[in-house]
């Protein structure tokens, strides 16, 4: 055995990472365990939000989801395939949902909607996500 201490954690100048969002219901939630009825009623308030999200999927009937770059361009022949593509699936009655992001998703969004269908966005509620606004769905 050797008395060698183990070497010091890295200083992080007080940055977390991810990023926190200073609200106070996320500062009580990290500051300690809740007590018990507390730790239900959030558990309860996040089955609902699940609820009341696949309730609103429900009614999107037949729906295909497309992933795709953010990186390609509308002159990018990627763009045109997802472009075309979006527009055949709601040609053949289904609804098409991605991301709400730019590139190739954009693409899919923006052939379903030419195409007379319905798109759908399942975007994240983070502030960094909302960089770009989203014509197509």
């Amino acid at each position: 055995m050797t008395n060698e201490k183990a070497p010091a954690p890295p200083r992080t100048n007080g940055a977390h990472w991810p990023p926190r969002s200073g609200s106070p219901t996320e500062g009580r939630f990290l500051a300690r365990p809740a007590a018990r009825l507390a730790e239900l009623v959030r558990a309860i308030g996040v089955f609902f939000e699940m609820m009341c999200g696949f309730r609103k999927l429900h009614f999107i009937g037949p729906c295909v989801t497309v992933f795709g770059s953010a990186r390609f361009g509308e002159t990018h022949p990627f763009y045109a395939l997802g472009r075309a593509t979006g527009r055949s699936l709601a040609q053949a009655g289904f609804a098409v949902m991605t991301g709400g992001g730019p590139g190739i998703t954009e693409a899919a969004n923006r052939g379903a909607r030419e195409g007379g269908g319905y798109t759908s966005a399942a975007t994240s509620c983070c502030r960094w996500s909302r960089r770009r606004t989203r014509t197509w769905i």
